[in-house]
């Protein structure tokens, strides 16, 4: 998959009232629980997530949504060119606000954020993507991926709106 080449760029970034949209995903895939240890309980979840290009802690992919892609495409181009999989986008689990130190600009001089944030199923991992050279994927159960996460609205994001999600569908 060499062709895949990830975008870079603000001159297709939306806007919306002085808020940069960014559109992510929370990755996620079954796995037997004895996979993981001598006694089967059933299936236990687990979520992607990937190391941060400036500091420590863990992510979810997420990036610009652009003017030429709706925001489902932009969690799933986001997913493929950060973390390198691809899968099913379930459903919306929320917005999220947050503040980007690194993505102030003109038209959000404060580096304010509105994220909307999907469950997506993996059904890909790739074995070449984008970010590949920078990035590293962690398979983490819900629990692991609280702590590792490096902000609190990705930790929200998990908690109140992924664990909910995923409990509504069970």
């Amino acid at each position: 998959m060499s062709d895949l080449v990830a975008r870079t760029g603000r001159l297709q970034q939306r806007y919306e009232a002085g808020f940069r949209l960014v559109a992510g995903c929370i990755p996620f895939r079954y796995r037997s629980s004895n996979e993981l240890d001598d006694v089967d309980f059933g299936e236990v979840v687990e979520v992607l997530m990937i190391n941060s290009t400036s500091g420590p802690g863990l992510l979810f992919p997420k990036g610009g949504w652009e003017n030429d892609e709706t925001v489902e495409e932009a969690a799933v181009r986001e997913a493929i060119e950060e973390a390198g999989v691809r899968g099913e986008l379930m459903d919306f689990i929320g917005f999220y606000h947050f503040k980007s130190k690194t993505h102030q600009d003109e038209f959000s001089p404060e580096g304010l954020c509105k994220a909307a944030m999907f469950a997506m199923l993996v059904k890909e991992e790739l074995s070449s993507w984008p970010e590949q050279s920078t990035r590293t994927r962690n398979w983490l159960t819900i629990p692991k991926a609280l702590q590792s996460c490096r902000h609190e609205w990705m930790k929200d994001a998990l908690e109140n709106g992924f664990c909910k999600w995923l409990a509504q569908k069970k």
